[in-house]
């Protein structure tokens, strides 16, 4: 039995409070799903930004009344230090508060940080501290927080190793590098634990395909499944670690739990591994032909983008032997299981 299956085995026999930020996005949604299904309380604070209310109506579709009736929602903004106060307390019992954060919310996207910095700023530095000191404050067990494999920023070598950086490439990585310094000072001045998980191409069902700064997956998925044209920035040649969303659910929980050793750390959450983009563009090609989408044209090739790094790949075992992290999901069994999602949704 893995830390995952264990730790999952405990939290359903004795559940515990949780607040995800970012509740109605792309990885909050799917931690909502994994938590209320092992019967856990959970709150979710989102202002809207970029989740949505139909991924908060999925997740009630798919679990059971009971399960949901464990969810308080609140909306409200992580730049607002009373909203994060706020979101602290426990609906049912206004003295007592969560036991573990799980921070999602934040402005993605180099290229979104590069057109808007002070936005991207104000979120993910303002909104994280506010985070932080509400969390501080409230006295939680953890404070898992999204960090990003952005933090490498110019450093060459591969695979990436946590404790080697180069410089930040864009807004967005300044942004979650003074993350990643908050909670170390936090650590060292008010004893207070953390953990960031610097995420490499999470994918899954629920990424909005839609908008200018969509992930690529999503992005070139509903391209093909409407006849669309791919774009691909330079030769096709960039690689990235694409990680199943699965995976970046384990890494949550199993980081939420960890014990005090653990914490106080960033941990890289990915395969291992690296594909192509013209590598994967064939790869989504297939698994939606296997759905029934077929997609006959070729890839159109652009400039590379600004503040984009050629390769990208992490070295996980530190994760692996501090947090028990044992990815299942390989990038090609995360395509054959997001595929009949985005067929279903965008069709």
């Amino acid at each position: 039995m893995t830390r995952y299956d264990q730790i999952q085995h405990a939290l359903a026999a004795t559940p515990k409070v949780w607040l995800i930020t970012g509740v109605a996005g792309f990885i909050g949604s799917n931690l909502l799903e994994t938590l209320l299904k092992l019967g856990q309380h959970v709150i979710g604070l989102d202002n809207f930004s970029t989740g949505y209310q139909h991924n908060l109506d999925e997740v009630q579709s798919l679990v059971s009344t009971e399960q949901w009736s464990g969810f308080h929602f609140i909306q409200g903004d992580i730049c607002s230090l009373d909203d994060c106060r706020r979101a602290m307390r426990h609906p049912r019992n206004q003295t007592g508060t969560v036991d573990y954060v799980l921070h999602q919310a934040a402005l993605g996207s180099v290229p979104r940080s590069i057109a808007d910095p002070i936005t991207s700023n104000a979120t993910n530095v303002t909104g994280f501290l506010n985070m932080l000191v509400a969390a501080r404050d409230a006295d939680v067990k953890s404070f898992t927080y999204a960090a990003s494999s952005a933090t490498y920023g110019d450093h060459p070598a591969l695979p990436k190793v946590e404790e080697t950086i180069g410089k930040p490439l864009s807004p967005y990585t300044v942004t979650k590098y003074v993350n990643e310094l908050y909670a170390e000072v936090f650590a060292k001045a008010y004893g207070f634990k953390t953990i960031g998980l610097r995420y490499f191409n999470v994918f899954g069902k629920r990424q909005d395909p839609n908008g200018a700064y969509a992930a690529v997956i999503p992005k070139w998925t509903a391209a093909m499944i409407h006849g669309e044209d791919v774009f691909i920035y330079g030769d096709g040649n960039t690689s990235r670690d694409f990680c199943f969303i699965d995976n970046t659910v384990q890494m949550n929980i199993l980081a939420a739990t960890a014990p005090d050793d653990a914490k106080n750390e960033v941990y890289n959450v990915a395969l291992g591994d690296r594909t192509s983009l013209n590598t994967l563009f064939d790869a989504l090609k297939t698994a939606l032909l296997d759905c029934g989408v077929s997609y006959a044209k070729i890839p159109v090739y652009g400039d590379f983008r600004a503040g984009d790094v050629r390769h990208s790949q992490a070295d996980i075992s530190k994760a692996q032997t501090k947090l028990g992290y044992a990815p299942i999901h390989r990038i090609y069994d995360g395509i054959d299981q997001a595929m009949p999602w985005y067929v279903q949704s965008l069709s």
